[in-house]
């Protein structure tokens, strides 16, 4: 592993660097090199969640060249995170939080479910490397189908439930915040909103609990345009899909993980959707799906069992029988 030594000279004129012995999280790893695994990686420096971050990526050369240009842009982003990549997971030794990128992307007329077995392969692997050197880590899954996945990586660390924890939620609504600015032409700012459920086609954006400055979406809207946005909603992975070709979305998922990175790191106790263990909340249980949960230094500190319309409750319950069903698919391999 090449070692960097930085300077600790902090310019009094440059209010946005950190002295690097206040940093609470001394390492942050990043598994997979690719383009939602790069800019997590890039965020996390900018923003100085860590003292260190590394990229790990199979690829030779490839998270080594990412992270050295990462770190050589330190200087004009004003950030002292030491950045850099490696092929060996003993670089990611003693990590605190471990962001799992890793995997194969949708292609156009893939679904989520038709990369479960491969991923799951992936992940297992990937997550039983992790543990060899990190006794203790916080586990963030993006990989796809991202449910199932944070159940791969929990069976495969032996972690608490708490410390493993999946993205979606929180890239699901901000995709539903976006689509509802575009529609009334206002800030993004002022748009509370909630989506529930497995991360695919079965997502629950939850329109009673979504306003906009406190004033619910349907005073705002004709029930038809609601419908349109819940619609485009669940399918805002494969209408990126589609038009990449080659690829699938990246800016979105990677701000979505970074901003629960950063919710662990500083101990917000953010109250996010995100995908957790259930054990009995909404009449689900030992399944992965996505619900509202306090994130803070610990993991998941508080899952939030909020009140669902009849037919809100059963859709959530139905998005998690198909993740439950795909987990039991998985059984041989995970024994």
């Amino acid at each position: 592993m090449q070692q960097r030594f930085i300077k600790k000279y902090i310019s009094v004129t440059s209010p946005h660097f950190t002295p690097l012995n206040n940093y609470r999280i001394m390492k942050i790893t990043v598994i997979g090199a690719g383009n939602v695994g790069a800019t997590a990686a890039l965020r996390i420096a900018e923003k100085q969640l860590a003292k260190n971050v590394v990229l790990i990526d199979i690829v030779e050369g490839v998270p080594q060249g990412k992270a050295l240009d990462m770190y050589e842009s330190g200087p004009v982003g004003l950030f002292d995170t030491c950045v850099f990549g490696s092929n060996d997971y003993k670089d990611s030794a003693d990590s605190d939080i471990v962001l799992i990128t890793a995997g194969l992307a949708r292609k156009p007329g893939m679904s989520r479910e038709d990369l479960l077995m491969k991923n799951a392969t992936i992940i297992r692997d990937v997550t039983k490397e992790v543990m060899k050197y990190s006794a203790n880590p916080i586990i963030v899954m993006v990989s796809n189908p991202l449910d199932v996945m944070t159940f791969v990586a929990q069976k495969a660390s032996g972690l608490p439930k708490e410390r493993v924890i999946g993205m979606a939620g929180v890239l699901d609504t901000a995709r539903f915040k976006s689509f509802i600015a575009e529609a009334l032409d206002i800030s993004m700012q002022d748009i509370s909103a909630l989506v529930l459920g497995g991360h695919g086609d079965s997502m629950v954006p939850v329109v009673n609990y979504t306003n906009v400055a406190g004033i619910p979406l349907t005073e705002l809207l004709p029930q038809d345009k609601i419908d349109e946005l819940v619609t485009r909603t669940r399918n805002g992975g494969i209408e990126i899909v589609n038009y990449l070709k080659t690829g699938s979305a990246f800016y979105a998922p990677a701000a979505s993980a970074v901003e629960m990175i950063e919710a662990i790191v500083k101990d917000r106790k953010r109250i996010i959707p995100c995908t957790t263990l259930l054990e009995g909340q909404y009449g689900i249980d030992n399944v992965f799906c996505g619900v509202p949960i306090k994130l803070g230094k610990n993991g998941v500190e508080q899952i939030l069992e909020i009140n669902l319309s009849g037919s809100e409750l059963e859709a959530l319950q139905q998005s998690a029988a198909i993740v439950d069903e795909n987990c039991k698919a998985l059984a041989a391999l995970l024994a």
